[in-house]
């Protein structure tokens, strides 16, 4: 298990925990991080990513991606 932002773009990933906050956790899964849901790099820049998830592309900061492990 590793941070999302260790991934490498393009590659398809298996959320399989979200840490955090109560409120982050809310904020993650109305975005469309769940457990057990998908999540594909598209690009980084500067830790920051963007990201498919639920077949849409969100941008998340780095301190975000550190929080879901894939």
């Amino acid at each position: 298990m590793m941070p999302l932002g260790y991934a490498s773009p393009g590659e398809e990933n298996i959320i399989k925990k979200i840490g955090g906050n109560p409120e982050l956790k809310t904020h993650l899964e109305n975005m469309g991080f769940v457990v057990g849901g998908s999540v594909k790099v598209v690009s980084e820049m500067a830790g920051n990513l963007i990201v498919v998830v639920k077949e849409t592309r969100v941008a998340i900061s780095k301190e975000m991606a550190q929080k879901i492990m894939i």
